[in-house]
């Protein structure tokens, strides 16, 4: 059964024919792979694009043009299957046309081809400066010159002026191809202008700004001459200490005049600045009170703004009655402070709230970082949350969960529903049946209410740690930058030990599910912390593989929340172990499933001389694979458990086991006595209703059995196993050659077997009978009478043969010439010995035996084969030959007589309806 190799790829089209860079193109063709993982190289004009190839049939392929070096190329596929292919197309790459940078563009433009970036420049040149929009100050009149001609009339140069290999000609050619003479030579004038003022700049800057330092000048000299016409007057100092005198002697006779009145006026103030005192910081003294009542309500914020502004203050007091009630303020804060703290570290909480009150702690200055201490107690609650469901399961306290043994399916209702998952969510299935906990197995409960906790609280816990890095948590609007650049200092230095956390809970995870349904791959150390379901029945591969979908769905939902792979890879590893497993098992149950099929066997044979035990097994097979549909499926991250050496092994010889475990049922089934078998529902499909009547009475005998299970090898051998070999190959199993080869091989044998059985049962019993039959009577071939015809023991032999022929006939037609054939080669070669042992023969002897073996020859020759008529000639050549024509003339008309009398016998031994099969 090996494949011819297949031919090389030939691209025969391409769409679009041209484009630039990243040009997503279509490529057509023949014998382009057979599958992705054929495909092992694509180049398009010299280009390696099968990094954004996506194949997508054997006649198409889509990917990007790269940015190649050729203008033009083949398209060449190579595949592991065809090798190196060949093109009868090829692809044009465009340059895209450049864009200066005043130039509008749709896209992004690279700017550093712009800028002068060689080493022996120190100072930067401005792209504005070194790209003016009409440098030579005369109307644009742009050429239609393609870039290409200009390319090769140029080689190496550029007419971007700001390249290092600025052609002033291309410049020109391509943007004053129709300018005159005279506007060129305007065009030189307005460029020395231009460099004129450049030099000019400097000394014109200068001249524009004298008038303002002699202004400033001039201010300058007035103020120094005033203070200098101050300092003259020597003799009764400077006038502003003549007035320092005077006001103090003013001052002096005033409080002599009123000192009794200011007494009395500064009692009077001070006892209304004590009023106005109890006024003014009434918010002070009412605080404490506001607090404890504004806790009590959980306003928090109005709290913690009351306390910022007391704070602000007073936090710096020296008042002794302001300190005392500070200091009771303070009392009522660190009271607060712990009352928030004991909520943060409540569980469960939400995650509004958590950020909540670490904002809260934060605003108050708690000591210690809180958002970190409630990221530590989240950590063990989820760890704490996932060994009690474990716990839960183990200790029978789940209630109403009822166990089920390895016979039990998931009903289609149950399978058919897939789960539903929200990101952040928990894992919730659609529509149950009422009874759903009653039928599914406690370890698939378990796992499945083990993701829900992952999913429902690893998605919070990891967005709380997403805060506290960014900084979120104390301010959604960055105004708090203190607190905000401390968040992030912390989580810095804190980003191992989260690492360690959420490897912690991605490990909890994989050991609880690994020691429910895995616990030969835990250490022994660890089986019973995470194991202890070994009273639990086995799970058949449908339950696993619901398990597979729900382990899937679990690292999909922690995938979207962008965790790192690294963290994730232990689910990815505990994955490939249950496909793994689920695969084995799956092949272990269909292997005692096909045992169980002899059970079924009823013997209803159809028009086709089969029964329904081949298309059951099919079956049986075809349904196996749809059900590993989900474990073989490779998702992203995944690798191909088929692709796995061991696996491959093991699951070639489970398929091959399974081949074989329904051979051997066969062989049981058609060797088994008539008591073994029950009988009581069998009916055959007859075109005859009262043919076999001890058929549909008693059942099959033993050697219609035989015929039956003949027929089932048959067909097994010719459509069954070519039937399973494709379905294997579709669902990607490999070893298909193998297990084809070995399971023909197997059929053959038993078919062998079965043959041989059913010939000795019927051709020696004919065989056996010929030699008394024939010397009945004391019959002797030295002195017997005139033949007047065929006798009777023929025809007793060809009846025999005949009721052969009805029974293979009844039962398959197409056995018919093979097994006729066989039991007329015993009964020829039997006939030939009875010739040879003769001594002699009369006259009348020679001639009775010569027509006996001539009708009986006659009779059946359409089943002769090349054995058979050389036991005929050979028993032939043993009798005398005929000289007379009156003898050879009565031969004649006896076979005719002969044939006449049991013309409607030999009917049956016609080959117009039945073809010979070869064997």
């Amino acid at each position: 059964m090996s494949r011819a190799p297949r031919p090389p790829p030939l691209v025969t089209g391409i769409s679009p024919k041209e484009g630039a860079a990243w040009t997503k193109v279509t490529i057509r063709g023949e014998n382009l792979g057979t599958g992705s993982a054929d495909l092992i190289g694509l180049s398009i004009c010299g280009h390696n694009c099968l990094l954004t190839a996506e194949w997508m049939s054997a006649s198409k392929i889509v990917c990007r043009v790269g940015p190649a070096k050729d203008d033009k190329g083949e398209i060449i596929v190579t595949t592991k299957s065809g090798g190196l292919g060949t093109s009868t197309v090829s692809f044009k790459l465009l340059k895209p046309d450049r864009i200066g940078i005043l130039d509008q563009s749709a896209v992004w433009v690279d700017e550093l081809n712009y800028y002068d970036m060689r080493t022996d420049r120190n100072k930067g040149i401005s792209p504005l400066s070194l790209r003016p929009n009409n440098p030579l100050g005369i109307d644009i009149d742009k050429g239609k010159f393609p870039l290409k001609d200009m390319e090769m009339t140029f080689p190496g140069m550029s007419g971007d002026f700001t390249s290092e290999n600025f052609s002033a000609t291309w410049y020109l050619i391509e943007n004053h191809a129709g300018s005159s003479f005279e506007q060129l030579k305007m065009a030189a004038i307005n460029l020395k202008k231009q460099a004129n003022k450049k030099n000019e700049g400097s000394l014109a800057y200068v001249k524009g700004g004298l008038s303002t330092f002699f202004e400033a000048q001039d201010a300058l000299a007035a103020i120094h001459q005033r203070q200098d016409s101050d300092g003259t007057e020597r003799v009764e100092g400077s006038m502003t200490q003549r007035l320092e005198v005077i006001l103090n002697r003013a001052s002096h006779t005033a409080d002599t005049l009123f000192q009794e009145v200011l007494g009395r006026k500064d009692k009077a103030d001070s006892t209304r600045n004590a009023l106005n005192v109890l006024q003014r910081f009434k918010f002070l003294f009412n605080l404490p009170l506001n607090i404890e009542r504004n806790i009590q309500k959980g306003d928090y914020d109005v709290v913690i703004n009351d306390y910022e502004k007391a704070k602000s203050l007073f936090g710096n007091t020296e008042v002794p009655v302001f300190k005392k009630v500070y200091a009771e303020v303070e009392t009522r804060i660190r009271a607060l402070r712990s009352l928030l703290l004991e909520k943060l570290l409540q569980t469960p909480s939400t995650l509004h709230d958590q950020k909540r009150y670490i904002r809260y702690l934060s605003d108050l200055h708690a000591p210690g970082d809180p958002a970190w201490q409630c990221i530590y107690a989240q950590h063990k609650w989820i760890l704490q949350l996932m060994q009690d469901c474990r716990d839960e399961f183990i200790g029978g306290q789940k209630v109403g969960a009822a166990d089920l043994d390895g016979e039990s399916r998931p009903s289609v209702g149950r399978l058919a529903h897939a789960s539903s998952l929200k990101r952040g969510g928990s894992l919730q299935m659609a529509t149950r049946p009422s009874n759903w906990r009653f039928e599914t197995p406690q370890q698939v409960q378990f796992v499945e209410k083990l993701s829900d906790v992952v999913i429902g609280q690893l998605p919070n816990f990891w967005k709380l740690w997403i805060s506290y890095v960014n900084g979120s948590l104390f301010s959604e609007t960055g105004e708090k930058s203190g607190h905000v650049e401390k968040s992030k200092k912390n989580a810095r230095q804190r980003q191992n030990d989260f690492k360690k956390m959420i490897e912690e809970v991605t490990n909890r995870l994989v050991k609880l599910v690994r020691g429910a349904l895995l616990p030969a791959t835990l250490p022994q150390a660890e089986r019973n912390l995470y194991g202890g379901w070994e009273n639990k029945a086995e799970l058949p591969g449908t339950w696993l593989t619901q398990i597979i979908h729900t382990v899937r769905a679990c690292y999909d939902a922690l995938s979207a929340l962008e965790i790192p792979n690294d963290l994730l890879q232990v689910i990815q590893d505990l994955l490939l172990d249950l496909r793994v497993h689920c695969l084995m098992v799956t092949l272990l149950h269909t292997s005692r499933d096909v045992r169980n099929l002899a059970e079924k066997e009823d013997w209803v044979v159809d028009n086709e001389g089969l029964t329904r035990l081949p298309s059951q097994f099919e079956q049986c097979v075809v349904q196996m694979l749809q059900s590993l549909k989900e474990p073989l499926e490779i998702k992203a991250g995944e690798i191909n458990i088929l692709q796995l050496d061991q696996v491959q092994d093991q699951t070639t010889d489970l398929c091959v086991g399974i081949m074989k475990v329904f051979i051997s049922c066969m062989e049981q089934l058609s060797t088994n006595r008539d008591g073994d078998v029950n009988t009581s529902h069998i009916s055959m499909h007859l075109s005859s209703a009262d043919a076999f009547n001890n058929m549909q009475e008693s059942g099959p005998t033993s050697e219609q059995r035989l015929l039956i299970a003949l027929s089932n090898c048959h067909y097994l051998e010719r459509r069954t196993f070519l039937n399973l070999a494709h379905h294997f190959e579709k669902h990607g199993l490999s070893g298909t050659d193998k297990i084809t080869r070995v399971s023909v091989a197997a059929v053959r044998e038993l078919e062998s077997k079965l043959f041989s059985a059913y010939i000795e049962r019927r051709a020696d019993p004919i065989a056996g009978s010929l030699e008394p039959a024939i010397y009945a009577g004391y019959f002797d071939w030295r002195d017997c009478p005139a033949p007047a015809g065929v006798r009777s023991y023929l025809k007793e032999a060809l009846v025999n043969i005949i009721a052969v022929h009805a029974e293979v006939f009844t039962i398959s037609k197409d056995l018919v010439p093979c097994v006729l054939s066989k039991i007329l080669a015993t009964v020829a070669d039997e006939m030939c010995r009875l010739m040879q042992c003769v001594a002699s023969f009369s006259k009348n002897g020679a001639l009775q035996a010569r027509l006996e073996l001539c009708a009986l020859r006659d009779a059946i020759a359409a089943y002769l084969n090349a054995e058979s008529n050389g036991s005929f000639q050979m028993a032939l050549d043993a009798l005398p030959q005929l000289h007379s024509a009156s003898d050879k003339k009565l031969l004649e008309e006896l076979l005719n007589k002969f044939k006449s009398s049991m013309h409607l016998q030999l009917t049956c031994f016609k080959p117009a309806c039945v073809q010979p099969v070869k064997r």
